[in-house]
């Protein structure tokens, strides 16, 4: 019998997100459910893995489409992120955008994946922030990013 083979364990994956930004300057995160990837209970950026011969600009529009039926606009790039987690044999690269929403309301479209939504300002954050929000917070906040 084949083992299954699993990115982010048998290889490094290879990840997209974006830290959506609202008029009030609130970013949108999520929950992860315990049925995640990884990090179960954590606030995140939404996003997800980049596939094979996709674009890392265009996961990420697939990927917020599909967790959160809406469409964003990408207008800058974060530098990468090397996450690795341990305790979860995982290792990651994060190709990290700065967002702001085109068309439509987010709401939990991947029930399995994610508890809850919500607008948080970047000085009221969630304690269980992920590794990669974390950064990509820290990059917007340190203008360490590039204008697309």
């Amino acid at each position: 019998m084949e083992k299954e083979f699993k990115i982010g364990k048998d290889c490094i994956g290879v990840g997209c997100g974006a830290l959506i930004f609202n008029k009030k300057n609130e970013v949108l995160l999520m929950k992860r459910s315990k049925n995640a990837k990884n990090q179960a209970g954590w606030w995140s950026q939404p996003g997800g893995a980049v596939d094979f011969n996709e674009k890392a600009v265009v996961a990420t529009k697939r990927e917020i489409k599909e967790e959160l039926g809406i469409e964003i606009d990408i207008w800058a790039q974060v530098p990468h992120i090397d996450h690795v987690l341990k305790k979860e044999n995982q290792h990651w690269m994060a190709i990290p955008f700065l967002a702001k929403i085109k068309k439509g309301v987010p709401k939990i479209m991947e029930l399995e994946k994610c508890d809850e939504i919500g607008w948080f300002s970047l000085k009221k954050l969630p304690r269980k922030l992920s590794q990669t929000t974390r950064e990509t917070i820290g990059s917007y906040l340190k203008k360490r990013y590039i204008k697309l």
